[in-house]
């Protein structure tokens, strides 16, 4: 048994004793039974108020020691919290006078270890004063009034020995930037102007301030006089090409143009000013030949128009292009508009190039074909007609790659402007596969015709009797034997037994239209002329019939085996 289990016995027994004794007394004295109890009770009640008034102050001091370790704990948490330190781990089981003593220890060892901290940052805080007031630099960033890490005085620390340093760093830089200074100055013909240039420039070097915002500002400065050169060099720029293109219009002879040569290279202060005084002259010049300038401007005008591929009405829509009433203001609008063709040139230019390439190949590709239906060809000794056939050949390969490559760029630039590229007015893969349609149908007509001809020479020679005709020393390659006949009908490569280019094949079905159009303007579907739609019906006889069924044969098989020109994608509605 513990000794407070004892204490409150002993003091159980010592209650039972006075009662008993108070009992004796009351007997003794003959105090009647009903006072008896009276006082029994009072005895009750004092020794209940007693207890009770022990209890109440064992009560509020637990409290008090309750509310000392949720202060102490509160305490102890704020300072590691400033300290930065991880929170001190309590210890499970022990009473609460001991928790209590035990936090307090904590939380003086903290205060103690803060107060340190604060006296050594006051130390560096002073120093780094010292320091800031020699180089004129700001102050370290840290607070003054809140408790530093260790790390941060550690660091502290080591910036006070790197301001050591500073000074000669700054004063090496200060230097340099001097240099700098004084050689664009001296480019730009530039003499200092504001008190900061002229203490950079003029004062001595030890008397300049080495603070931080005097190195930025001289860098700063730097950057400007930099930016004015730059400036002054693409103005000169920006005046030169002025000049020349104002020589050119205006026919400035060439002695006059030398004579301004040592400006059109340099671009310091005086070649500016002697560049603009000349584009102001030419200007009047200009203007008092405003008619010849505009003209030459439209040369310009023309030229891009045909590079831009712009349609007749894109060309229309320029109205003062059209005008006789030349002024200064027709001059600008015909100024405006020919920057506007040249930068939506710049804009396009690999589109445009692409389209000439494959414009000029087409146009080599027709040639060639026509050449190789050309029966004088074979009468050849030079050895033009292989180089032909090897450079069709190679023609069958690159235009449909120029073309599939093309369409790669159209598809991305429509994709990326929103709107359709149109070159003539026209999409330009449908005008593409409109040639190629042409050239089919062309084709086609070509074969009919042959077949109508021979048809109807065949008619002919059985009506009258087989004429003699002298043959060439040179057939044609792929053609049969003149005292062959033809066993059915086959395709034949106009050039050789070479299989012909997809779209070159024939495919026709009806042959009852014929496309016409000119490079780049669109080309139109029109009906054949009657007189150019052969018929030998009017020759009645079984020979005649069997030759037509043999041409409506081939045009068939040759329509089902054919592939189509490359179909442009679906337009896209800018």
């Amino acid at each position: 048994m513990r000794k407070s289990e004892v204490l409150a016995a002993e003091a159980v027994s010592c209650l039972n004793k006075a009662l008993c004794h108070l009992k004796d007394i009351w007997e003794e004295i003959g105090i009647p039974e009903d006072q008896r109890l009276q006082r029994t009770n009072v005895v009750k009640n004092h020794i209940k108020s007693l207890l009770d008034m022990m209890i109440k102050e064992e009560e509020s001091l637990k409290k008090r020691l309750i509310s000392s370790i949720q202060t102490c704990r509160t305490e102890k948490e704020k300072l590691c919290l400033e300290l930065q330190l991880s929170v001190f781990e309590e210890e499970d089981g022990i009473s609460m006078l001991q928790q209590e003593k035990n936090i307090r220890t904590q939380m003086e060892a903290l205060v103690k270890e803060k107060t340190q901290r604060m006296q050594q940052l006051k130390a560096l805080l002073e120093q780094d004063q010292d320091l800031c007031d020699i180089l004129c630099s700001m102050p370290y960033g840290i607070a003054p009034d809140s408790v530093p890490s260790l790390e941060q005085l550690e660091n502290f620390g080591q910036h006070i020995t790197n301001q050591n340093q500073e000074k000669a760093k700054r004063h090496a830089e200060f230097m340099d930037l001097k240099k700098q200074i004084i050689l664009y100055m001296e480019e730009l013909d530039h003499i200092p102007e504001t008190s900061f240039e002229k203490d950079v420039v003029c004062e001595v070097e030890e008397s300049f301030c080495l603070s931080r915002d005097n190195i930025t500002a001289l860098k700063l400065l730097v950057c400007q006089l930099e930016e004015r050169k730059a400036e002054n060099e693409a103005m000169c720029e920006t005046h030169r090409e002025k000049i020349q293109q104002l020589w050119d219009r205006l026919q400035v002879p060439q002695e006059e143009r030398e004579v301004f040569n040592e400006h059109m290279v340099a671009s310091k202060k005086r070649n500016l000013e002697a560049l603009k005084a000349e584009v102001q002259r030419l200007e009047e010049l200009k203007l008092l030949n405003i008619r010849n300038v505009t003209d030459a401007i439209r040369s310009e005008i023309a030229v891009f128009w045909e590079k831009c591929f712009l349609s007749v009405d894109q060309r229309q829509a320029f109205v003062p292009y059209f005008s006789e009433d030349f002024t200064e203001e027709l001059l600008s609008l015909h100024d405006a508009e020919i920057q506007r063709l040249k930068q939506h040139y710049e804009d396009h230019k690999e589109l445009f190039d692409g389209v000439h390439r494959w414009e000029e190949s087409w146009r080599l590709f027709q040639e060639l074909e026509k050449k190789a239906t050309d029966p004088t060809r074979f009468t050849n000794r030079g050895g033009n007609l292989l180089k032909e056939e090897k450079q069709r050949s190679e023609l069958h390969k690159s235009l449909p790659k120029l073309e599939k490559k093309l369409k790669a760029q159209i598809d991305a630039w429509e994709s990326e402007q929103g709107r359709e590229f149109l070159v003539s007015g026209q999409k330009f893969l449908q005008y593409v596969e409109e040639q190629w349609e042409l050239h089919r149908i062309e084709k086609e007509k070509e074969k009919l015709e042959r077949h109508l001809k021979k048809s109807k020479q065949t008619e002919e020679d059985m009506l009258y009797g087989t004429a003699v005709r002298t043959p060439t020393k040179r057939r044609f390659l792929g053609t049969t034997t003149p005292n062959k006949t033809r066993k059915g009908p086959a395709s034949r490569t106009p050039g050789g037994s070479k299989p012909p280019h997809p779209r070159i094949q024939s495919c026709n079905k009806e042959n009852e239209a014929h496309l016409k159009g000119s490079p780049l303007s669109g080309a139109l579907l029109t009906p054949v002329s009657p007189q150019r739609n052969f018929s030998i019906a009017s020759v009645a006889s079984t020979y005649s019939e069997f030759v037509r069924d043999l041409v409506n044969t081939e045009s068939v098989q040759s329509s089902e085996t054919c592939p189509r020109p490359l179909t442009p994608r679906s337009s896209t509605t800018s």
